[in-house]
C-alpha cells in the first residue's frame, strides 16, 4: 500500500512510498485512511526514525474491518484516530480500540482529523492547570492548531485569555475564537498570568515565567523556536514550570471534542489542505510558519 515514509535524502526527510499492510492486533480495528493532519511534532521527530517508518499521529477515515474481539466501531463507521506509535500517514492503518472516536455524520472528516494531537493536547493540558473561570491564561503560539484550540477551550471554561503570536497577520481571527486580547510575542501582557500554554519555548518561555502570579503553572507543550531556555534564577514566589505530554487512551476526549463541534462551540481552523502527493510543500508551509490553523492531506 501506499504511505508517506522517512526518506532521509528527501527536503523534508519525508515521501510518498510503499509499505506492507499493517498488521492488526488484539483490540484494534483497519481503518481506511481518508485524511491525515500534520503536526510539528510527528514531521520534526520524522528526521530520528528510519528510513521507510511511516509517520503520523493523526488521520480520520471510515473502519474497514472491526476489532475481533467486538469492541468498538463497526466496520463502514466513520472515525478519527490517533497512535502513539504513529503509522497515520498511510491508506490504512491499525488502530487501538482506546485511541479512537465515531465521527457525527454532520462533521467532515477532514476537520476531524486535526484533533487528536492538537485538540486534545490543548485539553488535557488545560485541565491540568485546575479550574479556568475568572483566570488569566496565556497562550503563545496562538494561532497554531494547539494554540487556536487552547485558545478556545480556556474561553469556554470561563478565563481571560491572552493569545500570543508572532505577527498581526497570525493574530487575524483569535478574538473571534475566543481571546480576550491578542500580543505580538508578550508585548503589553500584564501580571499576574495563572495558566500559560506554552507551544514557543526558548526565550520566550522565560521571559513569560516572570509574568506569573503566586500559584501560576506553565504547561510547556512545544518548542517551536528550537530555542534553548535559559533560566538563571527560579528563587521567589510559588509557581510552577511543568513538562506535558498528551498522553494514550484519546478516545473520550475526542468524544467530547467531537460533541463540542457539533454544538458549534468549537471550530476547526484548516489553513492549509492539499493532496498528500504534495506532503513537502505542506511541510514547508507549516515550519515557515504560513499555516493558520491545521494542515491537512487528502489520500488521493
Amino acid at each position: 500500500m501506499r504511505a508517506i515514509v522517512v526518506d532521509p535524502d528527501a527536503k523534508r526527510v519525508v515521501t510518498l512510498g510503499e509499505v506492507p499492510e499493517p498488521e492488526v492486533m488484539d483490540g484494534q480495528v483497519l481503518v481506511e485512511v481518508r485524511h491525515i493532519a500534520l503536526n510539528y511534532g510527528d514531521l520534526n521527530g520524522a528526521k530520528n526514525r528510519p528510513a521507510g517508518f511511516v509517520p503520523g499521529w493523526d488521520a480520520s477515515g471510515v473502519v474497514a474491518r472491526a476489532a475481533a474481539s467486538g469492541d468498538g466501531p463497526a466496520a463502514g463507521t466513520r472515525v478519527v484516530t490517533t497512535m502513539g506509535s504513529q503509522g497515520g500517514w498511510a491508506e490504512r492503518r491499525a488502530v487501538d480500540v482506546s485511541e479512537l472516536a465515531v465521527v457525527p455524520d454532520e462533521i467532515d472528516l477532514a476537520e476531524a482529523a486535526t484533533l487528536p494531537v492538537a485538540g486534545v493536547t490543548a485539553l488535557r493540558a488545560l485541565r491540568r492547570s485546575s479550574a479556568l473561570m475568572g483566570r488569566r491564561v496565556l497562550v503563545t503560539g496562538a494561532s497554531g492548531g494547539v494554540g487556536r484550540f487552547g485558545v478556545q477551550l480556556a474561553a469556554l471554561g470561563g478565563a481571560h485569555v491572552i493569545a500570543s503570536v508572532g505577527s498581526t497577520a497570525r493574530g487575524e481571527g483569535l478574538r473571534e475564537l475566543g481571546a480576550a486580547e491578542v500580543v505580538i510575542g508578550l508585548e503589553g501582557v500584564t501580571t499576574p498570568i495563572d495558566v500559560m500554554l506554552d507551544n514557543v519555548g526558548g526565550s520566550q518561555l522565560v521571559a513569560a515565567w516572570g509574568l506569573l502570579g503566586e500559584g501560576g503553572v506553565v504547561q510547556c507543550i512545544g518548542t517551536t523556536s528550537q530555542e534553548p531556555a535559559s533560566f538563571t534564577s527560579l528563587v521567589g514566589m510559588r509557581r510552577r514550570i511543568e513538562a506535558f505530554t498528551k498522553g494514550p487512551d484519546s478516545g473520550e476526549d475526542l468524544e467530547y471534542l467531537l460533541k463540542l463541534m457539533q454544538r458549534g462551540k468549537l471550530r476547526v481552523d484548516v489553513g492549509w489542505r492539499g493532496s498528500w502527493s504534495r506532503i513537502e510543500e505542506a511541510a514547508d508551509a507549516l515550519f515557515g510558519r504560513q499555516v493558520a490553523g491545521k494542515a491537512v492531506l487528502d489520500i488521493d
